[in-house]
């Protein structure tokens, strides 16, 4: 889908070429489950927004990307960047995406504070940067699995394995590298989770940026409403979230418009150029 396949796009300051070097090979193994994942524009977009309602659920997570981010200024930018940031780790050459990560490890090393129970935190704990990891791991899949193509349990446990090269460049030490990995996480993590104003205040903003043009906002309106009926509980329950997930027959828009988003030829898309670059 055009629209959204734009929020994919460099955005200033990012661009960057995936077709070179030829032959030199990404993070993520070529044609795996993430490169069919992240190869969804629709999806990936449903995907996204599920795993920053996981990742605001956590006080610690939720302080570091609300205090010390553009999001709220500026939310289509915001996610053109974190969108790019996420390509370059599935398709991008492995030298750059290298070289991206240590630069946003360094950026996050500026990034502390206390959160709102008066605890220390810092961007870069190895344990909260195993949620961010996990939780955008399964944003991503269970968008995909939902809406675009039901994926087997060994497909599931590929995609969090796939993603650990970059999980452990970004210092996640013990993200998950299977399902059942993702949910004895979300099980020893489920007491730290907690309502806020801040995912009514997520939501407000998502629900009324300028993400997609003026007569496709009920379609943005529409795909956050899929990312909420992907999130597991805890967090689905929550007040700020609960009646937010799908209406009766709109799951069946969300998957005709995922599934005609993967017949658009999109040549200018980083998947496309990947696997020009690998088969050059």
């Amino acid at each position: 889908m055009a629209p959204l396949a734009d929020l994919l796009r460099p955005p200033p300051g990012m661009d960057f070429n995936f077709t070179r070097p030829a032959g030199e090979p990404a993070l993520a193994p070529k044609d795996g489950v993430a490169w069919k994942v992240f190869a969804n524009p629709v999806s990936l977009f449903i995907g996204g927004v599920a795993a920053v309602l996981l990742e605001l659920a956590e006080p610690s997570v939720r302080a570091g990307v609300w205090d010390h981010s553009s999001f709220r200024r500026d939310p289509a930018m915001r996610l053109r960047r974190t969108g790019f940031a996420a390509m370059m780790t599935i398709y991008g050459p492995q030298s750059q995406a290298r070289e991206m990560i240590a630069q946003v490890v360094a950026m996050h090393e500026r990034v502390s504070g206390t959160n709102v129970h008066g605890d220390a935190y810092r961007a870069n704990n190895p344990e909260l940067l195993d949620w961010v990891q996990a939780t955008a791991t399964f944003g991503f899949t269970a968008a995909y699995d939902r809406y675009v193509r039901l994926l087997s349990a060994r497909e599931w446990d590929a995609a969090f394995a796939e993603g650990a090269p970059a999980a452990k460049l970004y210092g996640a030490r013990d993200a998950p590298v299977s399902a059942a990995g993702w949910e004895a996480l979300l099980s020893r993590t489920a007491w730290r989770l907690e309502p806020s104003d801040v995912l009514s205040e997520f939501l407000a903003i998502m629900n009324d940026a300028a993400i997609l043009s003026a007569p496709l906002r009920p379609l943005q309106r529409l795909l956050l409403r899929a990312a909420v009926s992907i999130v597991p509980e805890p967090v689905r329950r929550f007040a700020q979230l609960r009646g937010r997930g799908l209406r009766p027959g709109e799951a069946l828009a969300v998957r005709a418009m995922a599934g005609a988003s993967s017949l658009i030829p999109l040549p200018t898309m980083p998947a496309a150029q990947a696997r020009r670059r690998l088969t050059a």
